[in-house]
Protein backbone atom coordinates (compact mmCIF):
# COMPACT_ATOMS: atom_id res chain seq x y z
CA UNK A 1 0.00 0.00 0.00
CA UNK A 2 3.13 2.46 0.56
CA UNK A 3 3.96 2.24 -2.91
CA UNK A 4 0.25 2.91 -4.03
CA UNK A 5 0.75 6.36 -1.87
CA UNK A 6 3.27 7.46 -3.96
CA UNK A 7 2.40 7.14 -6.56
CA UNK A 8 -0.45 9.60 -6.17
CA UNK A 9 1.66 12.15 -4.21
CA UNK A 10 3.85 12.25 -7.14
CA UNK A 11 1.02 13.05 -9.49
CA UNK A 12 0.07 15.76 -6.96
CA UNK A 13 3.17 17.54 -6.60
CA UNK A 14 3.72 17.00 -10.64
CA UNK A 15 0.58 19.04 -10.67
CA UNK A 16 1.49 21.87 -8.36
CA UNK A 17 3.89 23.43 -10.53
CA UNK A 18 1.47 26.20 -10.22
CA UNK A 19 -1.72 28.17 -11.52
CA UNK A 20 -2.16 27.97 -15.45
CA UNK A 21 -2.92 31.54 -15.87
CA UNK A 22 0.21 32.46 -13.78
CA UNK A 23 2.19 30.55 -16.04
CA UNK A 24 4.72 32.66 -18.40
CA UNK A 25 3.93 30.27 -21.57
CA UNK A 26 -0.12 30.77 -21.23
CA UNK A 27 0.64 35.03 -21.13
CA UNK A 28 0.65 35.29 -25.30
CA UNK A 29 -2.63 33.90 -25.91
CA UNK A 30 -3.82 35.42 -22.61
CA UNK A 31 -2.85 38.42 -24.53
CA UNK A 32 -4.84 37.91 -27.42
CA UNK A 33 -7.94 37.17 -26.14
CA UNK A 34 -7.61 40.37 -23.64
CA UNK A 35 -6.96 42.37 -27.10
CA UNK A 36 -9.75 40.37 -28.91
CA UNK A 37 -12.34 41.21 -26.02
CA UNK A 38 -11.70 44.92 -25.25
CA UNK A 39 -11.79 45.08 -29.06
CA UNK A 40 -14.98 43.30 -28.95
CA UNK A 41 -16.34 45.80 -25.99
CA UNK A 42 -15.15 48.97 -27.29
CA UNK A 43 -16.52 48.28 -30.64
CA UNK A 44 -19.92 47.38 -28.39
CA UNK A 45 -19.66 50.53 -26.57
CA UNK A 46 -18.53 53.17 -29.13
CA UNK A 47 -21.34 52.15 -31.92
CA UNK A 48 -24.14 50.89 -29.26
CA UNK A 49 -24.00 52.61 -25.80
CA UNK A 50 -22.42 55.63 -26.98
CA UNK A 51 -24.99 56.41 -29.71
CA UNK A 52 -27.63 55.81 -27.29
CA UNK A 53 -26.62 58.00 -24.61
CA UNK A 54 -25.22 60.11 -27.20
CA UNK A 55 -29.16 60.84 -28.50
CA UNK A 56 -30.25 60.94 -24.89
CA UNK A 57 -27.63 63.73 -24.02
CA UNK A 58 -29.01 65.70 -27.26
CA UNK A 59 -32.25 64.85 -27.29
CA UNK A 60 -32.44 66.28 -23.56
CA UNK A 61 -29.88 69.42 -24.84
CA UNK A 62 -32.44 70.26 -27.40
CA UNK A 63 -35.39 69.57 -24.74
CA UNK A 64 -33.26 72.14 -22.85
CA UNK A 65 -33.11 74.60 -25.67
CA UNK A 66 -36.78 74.71 -26.24
CA UNK A 67 -37.46 75.18 -22.70
CA UNK A 68 -35.24 78.03 -22.64
CA UNK A 69 -36.61 79.78 -25.89
CA UNK A 70 -40.57 78.83 -24.17
CA UNK A 71 -39.38 80.47 -20.84
CA UNK A 72 -37.76 83.22 -22.68
CA UNK A 73 -40.93 83.82 -25.24
CA UNK A 74 -43.23 83.73 -22.08
CA UNK A 75 -41.02 86.18 -19.99
CA UNK A 76 -41.49 88.39 -22.81
CA UNK A 77 -45.01 88.20 -23.32
CA UNK A 78 -45.07 88.31 -19.71
CA UNK A 79 -43.22 91.68 -19.80
CA UNK A 80 -45.33 92.79 -22.48
CA UNK A 81 -48.22 91.87 -20.59
CA UNK A 82 -46.93 94.08 -17.08
CA UNK A 83 -45.89 97.25 -19.50
CA UNK A 84 -49.47 96.72 -21.19
CA UNK A 85 -50.98 96.24 -17.51
CA UNK A 86 -48.95 99.25 -15.88
CA UNK A 87 -49.48 101.48 -18.86
CA UNK A 88 -54.07 100.73 -18.47
CA UNK A 89 -53.53 101.14 -15.12
CA UNK A 90 -51.62 104.60 -15.30
CA UNK A 91 -54.33 105.81 -18.09
CA UNK A 92 -57.42 104.53 -15.41
CA UNK A 93 -55.21 106.69 -12.50
CA UNK A 94 -54.83 109.85 -14.80
CA UNK A 95 -58.77 109.22 -15.79
CA UNK A 96 -59.97 109.11 -12.16
CA UNK A 97 -57.82 112.09 -11.21
CA UNK A 98 -59.72 114.10 -14.06
CA UNK A 99 -62.72 112.70 -13.09
CA UNK A 100 -62.23 114.03 -9.54
CA UNK A 101 -60.83 116.82 -10.77
CA UNK A 102 -64.25 118.07 -12.41
CA UNK A 103 -66.68 116.68 -9.66
CA UNK A 104 -64.02 118.79 -7.38
CA UNK A 105 -64.68 121.66 -10.01
CA UNK A 106 -67.93 121.20 -10.18
CA UNK A 107 -69.07 121.12 -6.76
CA UNK A 108 -66.80 123.96 -6.14
CA UNK A 109 -68.67 125.85 -8.88
CA UNK A 110 -71.89 124.78 -7.12
CA UNK A 111 -70.67 126.05 -3.66
CA UNK A 112 -69.31 129.03 -4.82
CA UNK A 113 -73.23 130.08 -6.95
CA UNK A 114 -74.92 128.31 -3.83
CA UNK A 115 -72.83 130.62 -1.29
CA UNK A 116 -73.18 133.73 -3.85
CA UNK A 117 -77.08 133.12 -3.48
CA UNK A 118 -77.23 132.97 -0.18
CA UNK A 119 -75.09 135.33 0.63
CA UNK A 120 -77.16 138.13 -1.78
CA UNK A 121 -80.40 136.80 0.09
CA UNK A 122 -78.46 137.71 3.46
CA UNK A 123 -77.50 140.76 1.56
CA UNK A 124 -81.13 141.85 0.86
CA UNK A 125 -82.53 140.74 3.83
CA UNK A 126 -79.73 142.71 5.56
CA UNK A 127 -80.28 145.41 4.29
CA UNK A 128 -84.25 144.84 4.85
CA UNK A 129 -83.53 144.54 8.51
CA UNK A 130 -81.04 147.75 8.26
CA UNK A 131 -84.29 149.66 6.44
CA UNK A 132 -86.51 148.22 10.01
CA UNK A 133 -84.07 149.21 12.78
CA UNK A 134 -83.78 152.73 10.79
CA UNK A 135 -87.53 153.13 10.55
CA UNK A 136 -87.79 151.87 13.72
CA UNK A 137 -85.05 153.84 15.78
CA UNK A 138 -86.45 157.08 14.23
CA UNK A 139 -90.29 156.20 15.07
CA UNK A 140 -88.67 155.24 18.79
CA UNK A 141 -86.82 158.63 18.82
CA UNK A 142 -89.92 160.98 17.80
CA UNK A 143 -91.44 158.81 20.75
CA UNK A 144 -88.69 159.70 22.88
CA UNK A 145 -89.76 163.44 22.96
CA UNK A 146 -93.66 162.62 24.04
CA UNK A 147 -92.20 159.78 26.63
CA UNK A 148 -89.47 162.32 28.13
CA UNK A 149 -92.55 165.28 28.01
CA UNK A 150 -94.69 162.57 29.90
CA UNK A 151 -92.37 161.11 32.36
CA UNK A 152 -91.14 164.36 33.21
CA UNK A 153 -94.62 166.23 33.95
CA UNK A 154 -95.03 162.70 36.13
CA UNK A 155 -91.84 163.73 38.49
CA UNK A 156 -93.70 166.97 38.13
CA UNK A 157 -96.69 166.46 39.81
CA UNK A 158 -95.25 163.55 42.26
CA UNK A 159 -92.75 166.25 43.35
CA UNK A 160 -94.84 169.19 43.56
CA UNK A 161 -98.20 167.68 43.64
CA UNK A 162 -99.35 169.95 40.74
CA UNK A 163 -99.42 169.24 37.31
CA UNK A 164 -96.48 170.66 35.18
CA UNK A 165 -97.19 173.17 32.01
CA UNK A 166 -96.76 171.72 28.42
CA UNK A 167 -95.01 174.23 27.75
CA UNK A 168 -92.29 174.67 29.87
CA UNK A 169 -91.82 171.34 30.15
CA UNK A 170 -91.23 171.23 25.95
CA UNK A 171 -88.56 173.91 26.31
CA UNK A 172 -86.59 172.75 29.32
CA UNK A 173 -86.27 169.11 27.13
CA UNK A 174 -85.32 170.85 23.95
CA UNK A 175 -83.19 172.62 26.10
CA UNK A 176 -81.61 169.80 27.60
CA UNK A 177 -81.48 167.85 24.32
CA UNK A 178 -78.75 170.51 23.17
CA UNK A 179 -76.47 170.03 25.61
Amino acid sequence: MAAGTTTATETQAAHKAGFPPFEPQHFPSQLLWLAITFAAIYIFVSKVVVRRVGGAIAGRADRISRDLDEAAAAKTRADEASAAYAKSLAEARDKAQGIARETRDAMNAASDAKRKAIEADLAVKLAAADKEIAARKAEAMANVGSIAQETAAAIVARLTGQAADARELAAGLATAAKS
